[in-house]
């Protein structure tokens, strides 16, 4: 059984640790635990009544209100809400109290009513993304399991990826190819099956490789399907060499097309641009440079991996 102090509380919740005091006092909302040391805390089950409360709180309803109603009362209502309330705040609440209590089909219901009404780019964008977001935030204040993480981090991969099979393949040469992939020791594969989705719902032709990938390996990729461009992400800094040289080595090795490279380390440290790489400082940046892409000519040719 996970425990939680009231900082957990508030930072998963959104409500102020003094006015959860004050609603225990007063409603009885919640009844934290005390360890032998007189220390409070909290458990599951008072974690994810008090999300759920928190939820109807914000969206009007009074906390005197709430204290009056059953659990499954409250969870219907959230539920009702949830279906009806896109907006920013609600959303990012009901995924958290799915992520939370392990709940698929609450998760389900709130993307696939998303998705029908905002469509998936849309929902990726103003709905999952800031949802990542948080969670990156509560992982690293130690408020949430890698158990919850990896649950929820599961079920969004396979919404990606779903919607990425349901984008028609393209062929030919007048659609631009594009090979993407994530260097040795990147992770973020949820942003790498986006950018494939992206792509590919823009009707163009896309390798995708996946993640740890070495330059060795991805210049043999490259010498078969001769791509226009190649697009990679570091996120997370290198153990064996600066970033600045790993894109060096990228500009060297394929002279023949163009290299775009996007995450947070690439833009914290400030990277060169070598000539035939262009540096994707954000996803607007991104979205901006797919609008305007041209087929560029490819002369299939490239450097030395040394």
């Amino acid at each position: 059984m996970a425990v939680y102090s009231i900082r957990d509380l508030e930072k998963l919740s959104g409500i102020k640790a003094h006015t959860i005091r004050i609603w225990e006092q007063r409603y009885g909302i919640v009844d934290p635990k005390r360890t032998k040391t007189n220390i409070r805390y909290y458990t599951d089950e008072d974690l994810k009544f008090l999300l759920n409360v928190a939820l109807l709180n914000k969206n009007g309803i009074k906390i005197s209100k709430i204290a009056t109603m059953s659990k499954v009362e409250v969870a219907e209502k959230v539920a009702a809400i949830s279906d009806i309330n896109f907006e920013y705040d609600t959303q990012l609440d009901a995924l958290t109290i799915s992520m939370i209590e392990m709940d698929e089909l609450k998760f389900d219901r709130i993307i696939n009513t998303n998705i029908q009404q905002l469509g998936f780019e849309r929902t990726m964008l103003e709905v999952i993304y800031p949802f990542l977001d948080k969670l990156g935030v509560l992982w690293l204040t130690g408020s949430i399991t890698p158990v919850q993480e990896n649950f929820i981090s599961y079920l969004i991969r396979q919404k990606i990826i779903v919607a990425i099979d349901k984008e028609p393949l393209q062929s030919g040469n007048k659609q631009p190819k594009f090979m993407i992939y994530l260097p040795e020791g990147e992770k973020q594969e949820l942003s790498l099956l986006f950018m494939h989705y992206i792509l590919k719902s823009r009707r163009n032709q896309v390798l995708y490789l996946g993640q740890d990938i070495s330059l060795a390996d991805l210049r043999d990729a490259y010498k078969v399907h001769s791509p226009d461009y190649v697009f990679t992400m570091v996120t997370e800094t290198f153990a064996k060499e600066p970033v600045q040289r790993y894109i060096d080595k990228l500009s060297e090795t394929f002279l023949g097309c163009q290299v775009l490279v996007s995450g947070y380390q690439v833009v914290a440290q400030k990277v060169q641009e070598p000539h035939n790489v262009s540096i994707l400082r954000s996803l607007d940046d991104t979205l901006a440079f797919l609008e305007g892409i041209k087929l560029p000519k490819t002369s299939n040719s490239f450097g030395s991996l040394n």
